[in-house]
């Protein structure tokens, strides 16, 4: 199986505090990955650093083998929806327009090919009738959507999510599944942020579970176990009731509490 993510003694601290400390791991080609752990683990952080974002105080990221500027061509980033203004005064159609530019090339014209990819991006999210409509008028779940939609129209082969499911309807997150399910069928990578215990076996191949330092990583099967649970989440999982059955049920009686979305 070839490896997508390699991360290697990856540390990244802010203001000398680390946040993300030697943290090991390769993760498969082709499959949909969770990065799972307690709010403050370093989720958020470790994408960001996978990407780019934010400059490691120790150890390195590969993707697909090389540096990331070799390959950034075949990434995409889709942010929390908390971090984005949403008042911008962009149409749908063109914040997945966006998704059609790249490094060097930004003052190009867009060509038909590029706005066909577009629309056909906006099809498979289930947007496609809202590509005239300013961004600012979206639910936060057809919000989500049109981001994923710009993500799928790089075409690329790597797409890094942050939280997708956050505060988004139930309509939009059964329309997100279904799309991360063509898009492993595809062959594509998918890591994504995750805060819903109940859902990782559903949802997920493989799981990063953090708390600062690596916990476990691997198939959903042989991380979710009771000791790895506890390692992660500790005192956390003293309110549970059936503690012993975590491993074998998906029915895990706890959801970490989102983070507050901007209305």
């Amino acid at each position: 199986m070839s490896t997508a993510i390699e991360t290697h003694n990856l540390t990244v601290s802010y203001h000398r505090k680390p946040v993300l400390w030697d943290i090991d791991f390769e993760l498969p080609e082709g499959q949909l990955i969770g990065i799972i752990g307690p709010n403050g683990s370093g989720k958020t952080t470790l994408l960001k650093s996978i990407m780019g974002l934010i400059p490691p105080a120790g150890g390195y990221v590969k993707i697909f083998d090389q540096p990331l500027d070799e390959v950034r061509s075949r990434i995409s980033y889709v942010p929390q929806r908390e971090s984005v203004d949403w008042d911008f005064p962009v149409s749908v159609r063109d914040v997945v327009l966006m998704g059609r530019y790249r490094p060097g090339r930004l003052l190009r014209r867009l060509s038909a090919e590029d706005h066909a990819i577009a629309m056909e991006s906006l099809r498979k999210t289930g947007m496609e009738e809202f590509a005239g409509r300013q961004i600012s008028q979206l639910s936060g779940g057809q919000q989500q959507r049109v981001f994923i939609a710009r993500a799928l129209a790089q075409q690329a082969d790597l797409y890094l999510m942050d939280e997708p499911f956050a505060g988004v309807d139930a309509a939009s997150e059964q329309a997100i599944l279904q799309l991360l399910a063509d898009m492993k069928s595809e062959g594509k990578t998918v890591v994504m942020v995750h805060h819903d215990l109940q859902t990782v076996r559903q949802y997920f191949n493989w799981i990063v579970l953090l708390n600062t330092r690596l916990i476990a990583c691997g198939p959903v099967e042989s991380v979710l176990t009771e000791d790895n649970l506890r390692k992660a989440y500790g005192g956390q999982l003293t309110i549970l009731s059936n503690v012993a059955h975590l491993a074998q049920q998906r029915d895990f009686p706890m959801r970490e509490q989102a983070k507050k979305q901007k209305p």
